[in-house]
């Protein structure tokens, strides 16, 4: 099974496409390697995958022929991620929630309102 098609199927990834995407720019590698989406995948292959700061670390149990659920990915794929990754993507998202303040950022659909009736009425003055 091609290895894109595997980490779309095992729900690494919302898409196909996006798999595609992540495994050319070598944020998905397979046994610490960097490889072509169309790389065969095998049982007891590592896949590692990198968000941000730290590499989750997945071992391949079994294959799988189509998209399952979620609840049915643990007997496919088990998770070997190590303690210390895990609290460094936690770290990393705690980080980003201080950036993202209330009131900082895209305005909402009220908000648009707002500044289209007061730009509306400045324009007739």
């Amino acid at each position: 099974m091609r290895l894109d098609k595997y980490v779309w199927c095992v729900r690494l990834t919302k898409t196909r496409n996006e798999a595609t995407t992540l495994i050319k720019n070598g944020k998905i590698l397979l046994n610490q390697n960097s490889v072509k989406p169309s790389k065969e995948v095998t049982v007891f292959d590592s896949i590692q995958v990198k968000k941000h700061n730290a590499v989750f670390s997945y071992k391949i149990l079994e294959l799988v022929d189509k998209r399952m659920g979620s609840k049915l990915v643990q007997s496919y794929l088990e998770d070997t991620t190590k303690d210390l990754e895990r609290a460094k993507y936690k770290e990393y998202q705690l980080v980003q929630k201080e950036y993202n303040q209330f009131g900082v950022g895209k305005p909402t659909k009220k908000q648009r309102r707002t500044i289209t009736l007061f730009k509306n009425v400045t324009e007739t003055d």
